[in-house]
């Protein structure tokens, strides 16, 4: 009998052993999410003064958050642009399918500047629009 217990003591102690490593491991949920490199562009095809853009620079938390105040989750700059002059933001994202959008406007100008944008994720373009006082790039339908 004193050796049935010797082998209940080692597999118990292995047992515990096995339980502490695995509690030590932490959730596997835990881990960082993967980030994305988004590149958004802005130019016209005329030299355009102040033209307003909004972006995307970070992933809002869920769609409640954002839709309650899209405009805390889209910054707005004013940017000369022309068709020598971009306008260039790098950002990262992590659910760029999601949230990824750059949207150039000139308001209430009588001269159109003719927008172009340009979306790109991890260093392939995927979004491209252009419009006479505006253009919006997304993968999203807004």
């Amino acid at each position: 009998m004193p050796g049935c217990a010797m082998r209940f003591v080692r597999v118990g102690s292995a047992l515990v052993l096995a339980v502490a490593g695995v509690a030590g491991a932490g959730p596997a949920n835990a881990e960082e999410p993967v980030m994305h490199q988004v590149t958004y562009s802005v130019f016209a095809e005329q030299p355009f003064r102040a033209a307003d853009i909004y972006y995307r620079d970070i992933d809002p938390p869920n769609w409640a958050d954002y839709s309650h105040d899209p405009y805390m989750f889209s910054p707005k700059i004013e940017a000369d642009v022309g068709p020598s002059q971009k306008w260039v933001l790098n950002v990262q994202l992590a659910n760029p399918d999601e949230w990824a959008m750059v949207m150039a406007t000139s308001g209430l100008s009588k001269f159109p500047p003719n927008f172009h944008c340009v979306l790109a994720v991890d260093g392939v373009v995927v979004a491209e629009n252009s419009g006479a006082k505006g253009a919006l790039c997304s993968l999203r339908n807004w």
